[in-house]
C-alpha cells in the first residue's frame, strides 16, 4: 500500500547571489497513513525545506513528491493552495490566531475559504473544538485565552477540514513545560484515536519522543530514522 506521504530523490536549491545553496540533497522519505513523526535537526539541516516541500508551500527543484497517490511535485501555485486547503492542516509556533475574532471563528476560516455553507462551517467548528477540549470557550477571544488554549484552538482549525496530514512547526515553541505536555499528550490523542497523521518539527528531545518516530536531518539529508 502506498504511503501517504512519497518523497522520491527530492533535491531543493536556492539561489543566493551568485552562489547555488543546496537545502536538501537527495531526500527519500515515506510516512505512512496515521504515523506521527517527529523531524529534527539543527538550523540549516534542511528539516524547514523539507516540511515546506511536504506541505506544498514550495516546490522540489528535482525529485518527486507524492500525497496521497498524487503527484504534487510540479504543480502551480493554484493547485498548491487547493492541494493545502482540503488535505493539509498547519500548526504554528506563534499560534497565528485572528484577534478580533472568536474561537469559534477562527477555527472556521478554512471552510469559509473554501466556499462550505454556514451551518457546515459552525457544526464542523464546533466538532473540531469539541476535539480539543474547548466547546466552552467558542465565544472567547484569544486574549481572553491562555497560550495553551490558543494553540488548542490552532488544533481545532488544523482538524476542521478534516485533512489528511496536519503539520506542526514547533507548536510548544511558546509554551511552558506543563503546557507543552498537555499540548503533546493532545496531539498524541488525536494520532492515536482518530488516526491522523501528524508531522511536527521540534528541536527538542523531549517533545520528540512524544512521536513513534524521529526523522533526523544534517546537511540537507535524512541521517536517521527511528521507529518506534
Amino acid at each position: 500500500m502506498p504511503g501517504l506521504i512519497e518523497v522520491s530523490d527530492v533535491v531543493k536549491v536556492y539561489k543566493m547571489g551568485d552562489v547555488d545553496f543546496a537545502a536538501l540533497q537527495g531526500v527519500s522519505l515515506v510516512i505512512n497513513e496515521g504515523e506521527f513523526v517527529a523531524v529534527m535537526g539543527a538550523s540549516g539541516s534542511g528539516k524547514s525545506t523539507f516540511m515546506n516541500i511536504i506541505g506544498c508551500l514550495d516546490t522540489p527543484t528535482s525529485g518527486r513528491y507524492m500525497l496521497d497517490e498524487q503527484d504534487v511535485s510540479r504543480l502551480s501555485k493554484d493547485d498548491l493552495a487547493s492541494i493545502r486547503n482540503k488535505k493539509i492542516g498547519f500548526v504554528f509556533q506563534s499560534f497565528n490566531l485572528l484577534s478580533k475574532t472568536s474561537a469559534l471563528e477562527n477555527v472556521e476560516l478554512p471552510l469559509l475559504y473554501n466556499g462550505s455553507p454556514s451551518k457546515i462551517r459552525r457544526e464542523q467548528s464546533l466538532s473540531a473544538l469539541k476535539s480539543v477540549g474547548l466547546e466552552e470557550r467558542r465565544y472567547h477571544r484569544p486574549n481572553q485565552l491562555s497560550g495553551g488554549q490558543q494553540q488548542r484552538v490552532a488544533i481545532a482549525r488544523a482538524l476542521v477540514n478534516k485533512p489528511s496530514l496536519v503539520l506542526a512547526d514547533e507548536p510548544t515553541g511558546n509554551l511552558d513545560s506543563q503546557t507543552s505536555i498537555e499540548l503533546m499528550t493532545l496531539f498524541k490523542k488525536l494520532n492515536k484515536e482518530n488516526n491522523i497523521t501528524i508531522v511536527m518539527v521540534t528541536h527538542e528531545a523531549d517533545i520528540a519522543a512524544y512521536a513513534n518516530r524521529q526523522v533526523c536531518f544534517k546537511d540537507g539529508k535524512v541521517v536517521k530514522d527511528d521507529k518506534r
